[in-house]
């Protein structure tokens, strides 16, 4: 048995040649400097090798429906397994999309629903049911054991008609009587009824006290019922009650016919279940300037945001319809579903499909998203929280002998809950996998079976094999490996020697959003704020959904509504809020981070001053690729063709008129040391510096990007592949180029994403420039080296979910390690303490 895997000659991107070998069924974490080639080695070279590998199998006619991965830049990988990425980036943009569809929970409640839930009528909610003869038989002699009974059969049930000869051939049939309109009537009365009335019809077919004598008796009846009614039948008791049953699912109240369940009636992705207002999409729909469907604010005025069909949300289980429960956070769902109790009939049905779903919520929980419910959309949830739901579907799959290449796992995740995702992680790899993850989190590292070290720096200064081992072998070359020297203690983030005071406050009163329980913030200004507390506990809802959003409204007007809350105090102490959030910085690969943070401006207007280009009259907009002028037509500035292929995925190649390079000839002849203006756009940060720095505009953009360890981006980088955390530092370069007026509030959400303990500490040092220029900076954050140099934490909880939305612990990071409620103060003890915890 092949019991590594073996990679020689590794050159994606600014990997060096380099020759790995990693063994296999073992938990692996490949950490290095930002842009040291991670991600390039374990999803650009060993996942789109395994999954290129696994797919060549396919016919040709399937591998048109799959996205097809080019070949990696590497001269031979051995002992591959099917791979599995879990990333961040390929989240669902789908607004159909929830976190029950994606872990497939949704699924099996569909089944159960349509196995043992109770259909109501959707007009009157009264139970309508659904039985075979032998069901009716059982239940009537049953139920009734020893009373007197009726039994009709509702031949006519409000129709307009004399029903003249149908009452004469129900009298030859050798029935007496029977209830018209309410009142019992003999058929050998005249009986006439008005044709423009609508009218109720009920054959007498017996009366009987229901006892062993008579079973026989009372199964005739039934059967006579049933075939005269079309499958309908209904009691009178002795007490004048009335109980209708059928063989099809009907309303005898409100004249509606049920279809039968099928998990179909449940889906909101199809016609058969979906709201035919909306479409199962929940919102009512507006038109973007791009002509796509945008979902409002404003729920479906007719299913009020809950998807589905009238018929569908009227069938029941413990009294919930299906909506009702995945309103309910996993924690909560996993605990009421456990305590339902079915009838003797249906309990061997639904045991089978609850024990699924509450092995998945268990996963649910171990991974820190008991607070989630499953109607939330997918587009909602940060990127740590899409990954920690995916795997959550993964590990319910059970799978073995593959794969599995994760990034940064831990984001997102508070301290206390690292140990469980990493647990979970290992169970993974007992079952037979091989379990590959990306990451910078030092618990995770420290818990690794094998450590590889890529460096020592990023980009072109990156991309090389550094160190290989367990932790033990790793920590031997601090010498010369960033990662060993800071798991050693040799190199650390300090903790600051004072902290800075409050200029003013800004209050929050009564903040009740979602889970946050009426509380009362108080925030600091002119200082580093950090708004800590395990995941779900109510942070960005306080911070987004409250804060920003208010005051997005009152100096932008912006129309998104705010949170609940009564009102913000202090808002004459700012005069605007930025929010550098993880979204992408561009909608297309014509964005990059060039054309994002106005360095490409320049950088045109550079061009148009060469001599030869003055000469030839050409003006800064000759050196843009998105008009007409200086671009290649032939690809109109893309650089690469499309071309589609019949039951093969479609072929991008490059374009043959410019080689890739996106202008026309003329454009490219005008140079620049050298260089012309494609050279420039695939040169890294860290290159262009180096040719760029006596320019005094583009030195200071280049350099504030290399700042915030952004060098080993290429400036003409397509934004579609730039990660999250690499998209938000891209937008931090832009607000610190701007002329600030000292009262800006930034807020920033897990900026740490993707970076290295040496990037945090460059990060840290450029948020500090932002506060001592009296600005105000409010950062969500689980790592603790970004906690323990803030100057003041609001820490939220005590749980995630309904369990928080309270405010823990408050005050500097000394003032909050005292707390001992506080899960956050218990692990920030320890690094105010230590300089690093080993």
């Amino acid at each position: 048995m092949i019991e590594r895997i073996k990679i020689r000659g590794a050159s994606q991107h600014n990997l060096k040649k380099i020759n790995v070998s990693l063994p296999r069924n073992k938990f692996i974490v490949i950490t290095g400097p930002s842009g040291s080639g991670k991600s390039s080695l374990a999803f650009d070279t060993l996942y789109a090798e395994g999954q290129r590998r696994y797919i060549e199998c396919l016919s040709t006619y399937a591998r048109q429906f799959i996205e097809q991965l080019e070949r990696p830049d590497v001269e031979l990988v051995e002992g591959l397994s099917p791979s599995i990425s879990i990333d961040q980036k390929t989240i669902s943009h789908n607004p159909r999309s929830t976190v029950g569809t994606m872990t497939e929970i949704y699924d099996y409640l569909r089944l159960l629903f349509s196995k043992v839930g109770t259909p109501h009528c959707p007009n009157c909610n009264r139970i309508v049911e659904s039985q075979t003869a032998k069901e009716i038989f059982e239940k009537i002699s049953e139920e009734y054991r020893t009373q007197k009974i009726k039994i009709l059969s509702p031949v006519v049930r409000g129709r307009k008609g004399e029903y003249h000869k149908l009452l004469e051939k129900m009298k030859k049939k050798g029935f007496l009587r029977a209830r018209i309109d309410g009142e019992f009537r003999e058929l050998e009365e005249s009986i006439r009824l008005e044709k423009t009335k609508k009218h109720n019809i009920e054959i007498l077919i017996d009366e009987i006290i229901i006892s062993s004598e008579e079973i026989e008796r009372l199964k005739e009846a039934i059967h006579y019922s049933l075939e005269l009614a079309d499958g309908n039948l209904l009691i009178i008791d002795s007490e004048g009650n009335e109980r209708f049953f059928s063989q099809k699912l009907f309303c005898p109240y409100c004249e509606i016919s049920l279809p039968q369940l099928e998990p179909r009636n449940f889906s909101f992705n199809s016609p058969y279940g979906a709201c035919s207002v909306c479409n199962g999409l929940g919102f009512e729909i507006t038109y973007n300037e791009w002509g796509e469907i945008e979902l409002t604010d404003k729920l479906c005025s007719a299913c009020k945001g809950q998807r589905l069909k009238p018929e569908s949300l009227a069938v029941k289980i413990g009294g919930k319809n299906i909506y009702e429960w995945c309103s309910l956070p996993a924690g909560k769902l996993l605990k009421e579903i456990s305590s339902i109790e079915f009838p003797s009939n249906k309990k061997i049905i639904a045991e089978k499909i609850l024990k699924e779903i509450r092995s998945r919520l268990e996963i649910m929980n171990e991974l820190g998203l008991s607070y989630l419910d499953l109607n939330r959309p997918v587009t909602t949830l940060a990127g740590g929280e899409a990954q920690r739901v995916r795997l959550a579907t993964q590990i319910g799959s059970r799978l073995r002998g593959v794969m599995y290449v994760l990034d940064e796992p831990t984001i997102g995740l508070h301290q206390r809950d690292n140990r469980k995702l990493i647990s979970i992680l290992k169970g993974i790899r007992d079952l037979g996998n091989t379990v590959i993850v990306v990451e910078h989190d030092e618990q995770t590292i420290r818990s690794a079976d094998f450590i590889l070290d890529l460096g020592p720096g990023s980009g072109e200064q990156g991309g090389y094999k550094v160190a290989e081992g367990s932790v033990e072998e790793i920590l031997k070359y601090s010498t010369h490996s960033l990662t060993a020297s800071y798991l050693k203690g040799e190199k650390y983030i300090p903790v600051p020697s004072s902290r800075r005071k409050p200029k003013a406050w800004l209050i929050i009163k009564g903040a009740r959003e979602h889970n946050l329980k009426n509380i009362d913030v108080r925030i600091p200004l002119g200082v580093m704020v950090c708004i800590t507390g395990v995941s779900g506990s109510g942070k960005s809802t306080l911070v987004y959904d409250i804060l920003y959003k208010a005051l997005a409204k009152i100096f932008y007007r912006a129309k998104e509504t705010p949170g609940e809350h009564d009102e913000i105090i202090g808002l004459e102490n700012i005069d605007k809020v930025i929010s550098i959030d993880q979204k992408p910085i561009g909608r297309t690969p014509r964005s990059n981070p060039a054309t994002y943070t106005g360095l490409f401006t320049h950088l045109r207007a550079l061009f148009s001053r060469v001599p030869e280009a003055r000469l030839r009259g050409y003006k800064p907009g000759r050196f843009s690729f998105n008009v007409k002028g200086g671009r290649c037509e032939e690809c109109k500035g893309a650089g690469v063709k499309k071309i589609e292929m019949h039951f093969l995925p479609d072929v991008f190649v490059t374009c043959p008129r410019c080689q890739g390079k996106r202008y026309n000839k003329e454009t490219l002849a005008i140079l620049y040391k050298g260089k012309n203006i494609s050279d420039y756009l695939s040169m890294t940060v860290d290159e262009a510096f180096s040719y760029l720095k006596n320019v005094p505009v583009l030195k200071e953009k280049l350099l504030t990007l290399k700042k915030v360890g952004l060098g080993y981006i290429k400036l003409g980088q397509p934004a579609p592949t730039l990660s999250g955390g690499e998209a938000q530092r891209i937008k931090l370069t832009k607000e610190l180029s701007r002329k600030g007026t000292g009262k800006t509030l930034y807020i920033l959400d897990e900026p740490t994403t993707g970076l290295h303990f040496d990037d945090v500490k460059k990060l840290l040092e450029l948020l500090s420039e932002l506060v001592d220029k009296g600005n105000t900076v409010i950062i969500i954050e689980h790592n603790l080296d970004v906690i323990k140099y803030s100057d003041y934490i609001i820490d939220l909880g005590p749980e995630g979910g309904e369990e928080g939305g309270k405010i823990v612990a408050e005050g500097t990071p000394e003032q909050v390690a005292k707390c001992k409620n506080s899960y956050t103060g218990q692990f920030l003890e320890r690094v105010l303490n230590y300089k690093r915890v080993i």
